[in-house]
């Protein structure tokens, strides 16, 4: 077989590979994936991928990323969650549009450098960064997101910060477009220390 042969083969089984795999994927999981280096950057150099973070590709053939953001954080620091006005926007319960993406990460941990998107670290006690938290899939990515009604625990807890306007939206918001679920929300007010504070909230929504 010609080298021109081979090197279309490995590059369609590199492309193969990168659709199974959500048409984004990292630098290092596919030399992982003994992809070699010269086949990755040669799928690049050609426009079958595109950069879209440092280390972050995407396959151009696929549909654009709708959650581009969301979905990089995902993949270049893969034990925070989203939470805080990014979570609320992610289950649209906020009018705002968030200018960086607001994480979570554990109080011990060191928050680490990301070029991009905009990033907003929140360290987290142990107990509150591990409440909570769903997985949903965006674009073949798995991208971990606060509940909502863990989400409205925690903007409680950091209404200082955000803003005490953005959090009672969020309740009524809440209210209006889900199941208001009362107990679950008490649940994780208590384990985010802020029960007192919310529950004349609460019980005037009730």
């Amino acid at each position: 077989m010609s080298r021109k042969k081979n090197r279309a083969r490995a590059q369609d089984k590199a492309k193969e590979f990168i659709r199974q795999s959500g048409g984004v994927i990292k630098t290092s999981d596919a030399l992982l994936a003994g992809i070699h280096p010269r086949v990755f950057y040669q799928l690049r150099d050609a426009g079958d991928l595109e950069q879209i973070s440092r280390g972050v590709y995407r396959l151009t053939e696929m549909e654009a990323v709708s959650n581009p953001d969301f979905v990089i954080v995902a993949m270049r620091i893969p034990n925070c969650v989203i939470s805080l006005v990014s979570a609320l926007s992610f289950h649209e319960i906020t009018t705002q549009i968030p200018h960086e993406v607001s994480v979570a990460i554990r109080k011990d941990s060191k928050a680490p450098i990301i070029d991009y998107p905009p990033v907003k670290f929140h360290k987290f006690s142990s107990d509150s960064f591990q409440a909570g938290i769903e997985e949903h899939q965006i674009d073949g990515i798995f991208v971990k997101v606060y509940s909502p009604e863990k989400t409205l625990a925690d903007c409680f807890k950091f209404r200082n910060k955000i803003g005490m306007d953005i959090v009672l939206e969020a309740l009524k918001l809440y209210k209006t477009r889900m199941t208001f679920d009362h107990k679950k929300i008490m649940e994780y007010a208590k384990i985010c220390r802020v029960d007192r504070v919310m529950l004349p909230y609460l019980e005037a929504s009730i």
